[in-house]
C-alpha cells in the first residue's frame, strides 16, 4: 500500500514542476515524505540540468526594470535570460522570472553575471588586499590562506550575479543561480543569464 495520496501527488508536481510519474517515483522513493520527494527531485533535476548545459541556446528575452523619478526613468537595467526553444521563451514564467532579476540587478548592482567572468587580475587584487588586511588585524600566517577564501566568498557574494542572494524572498529563498536553475529543472532546458546592462542617471 502506497505511503501517498493522489491528492500528495499533485502538490508535489505542483510545488516542483515535476511531471506525474516523476512525482509518484520520487513518494516512492521517500517513503511518501514530501520533504525528501521535493529534494529527491531536485537533486535529479539538477543532475539532468548540468547535462543540458552544453545544449545551444538559440531563444530567450530580455527582462527589463526601470526605476521612475519625479516622472522620468533615471535607472535601467536589462537582463537577458537565454533559452533553447521560443516555446519556453514566451512563456509567462520565463519572462517573469527575466524581469524579476532585472529587478533583482537594480537593487543588489552586481559587476559580473557568473565567477567565471570576473576577470584574474581583479580576483589576483582582492586576494592581495584580503592578505594583507588580514595581516594587519594580526592574523598568524597559517591561517591567512583560509581567511583569503572565505573573505573572496563574501566578495563573490557581494559582485556576481548568481552568487548574490535573490532579493525577493517572498518569491524564491536562495541565490539567484539557484533561480535560474530551478527554472531550468521545471522547464528541462539549458537556460542561463547571457547579459546584463545597467544605465543609471546621477549614479
Amino acid at each position: 500500500m502506497a505511503d501517498f495520496t493522489a491528492q500528495d501527488v499533485q502538490a508535489l508536481r505542483k510545488s516542483t514542476g515535476a511531471g506525474m510519474m516523476d512525482a509518484k517515483k520520487a513518494l516512492t522513493e521517500t517513503g511518501g515524505d514530501m520533504a525528501k520527494a521535493a529534494d529527491y527531485l531536485r537533486e535529479k533535476g539538477i543532475a539532468a540540468a548540468a547535462k543540458r548545459a552544453d545544449r545551444e541556446q538559440g531563444e530567450g528575452v530580455v527582462g527589463v526594470y526601470m526605476h521612475n523619478q519625479s516622472g522620468r526613468p533615471v535607472l535601467g537595467v536589462l537582463i537577458g535570460l537565454a533559452s533553447e526553444t521560443d516555446f519556453v521563451a514566451k512563456s509567462e514564467e520565463f519572462r517573469e522570472t527575466a524581469n524579476d532579476i532585472a529587478m533583482h540587478a537594480a537593487a543588489a548592482r552586481p559587476q559580473w553575471i557568473v565567477r567565471d567572468d570576473v576577470p584574474a587580475d581583479v580576483v589576483a587584487k582582492e586576494k592581495e588586499l584580503i592578505a594583507a588586511q588580514a595581516r594587519n588585524e594580526g592574523k598568524p600566517d597559517e591561517i591567512i590562506d583560509k581567511i583569503v577564501a572565505g573573505r573572496l566568498e563574501s566578495f563573490y557574494k557581494d559582485n556576481v550575479l548568481a552568487d548574490q542572494v535573490f532579493v525577493r524572498s517572498e518569491k524564491f529563498d536562495g541565490t539567484v543561480g539557484e533561480l535560474v536553475q530551478q527554472l531550468a529543472v521545471k522547464m528541462g532546458e539549458n537556460i542561463s543569464v547571457s547579459s546584463m546592462a545597467r544605465v543609471a542617471i546621477g549614479e
